[in-house]
């Protein structure tokens, strides 16, 4: 359902959260490295990002992309829909442009039901959430 690009996004901004926690930036080359991502998606991502201010970026030696404690409070649906749009989780399953309960898919209610359970994951986790999972070992980054 998410594209390679937005699961890079939201592995990149969980990163960078885990390095606001101790008041650090981290750079495109380091974020790469750290969630096994090609530096060119996690550039062109968080640039986006930091242009819709879901994350902060800061030029010059000693700058890189960080996080406000506001920011690691977000809902990851933000990252979300920052990079895949606002209709995300209102599309057909197999890509029918005219997917409706009148005019069903063949997967329409079990992808309808799919859908909305993980809105509600990525509406009801916060930033902060996924990086307290990563930092306490419970969960991880890279396979």
């Amino acid at each position: 359902m998410l594209s390679h690009t937005c699961k890079t996004a939201i592995k990149a901004v969980v990163y960078l959260s885990g390095k606001s926690e101790s008041g650090e930036k981290a750079g495109i080359k380091e974020i790469s490295e750290q969630i096994n991502a090609s530096e060119h998606t996690v550039g062109k991502t968080l640039q986006l990002l930091a242009k819709q201010k879901i994350i902060n970026s800061l030029k010059g030696p000693s700058g890189g992309f960080f996080l406000t404690e506001r920011q690691q409070e977000q809902p990851v649906f933000d990252i979300v829909e920052a990079i895949e749009g606002k209709g995300i989780f209102k599309k057909c399953g197999l890509g029918l442009s005219k997917c409706s309960e009148t005019h069903p898919c063949p997967i329409h209610n079990e992808y309808k039901e799919a859908r909305e359970l993980i809105e509600k994951i990525f509406r009801g986790k916060k930033i902060r959430d996924l990086h307290d999972h990563v930092s306490n070992g419970k969960a991880f980054l890279i396979g």
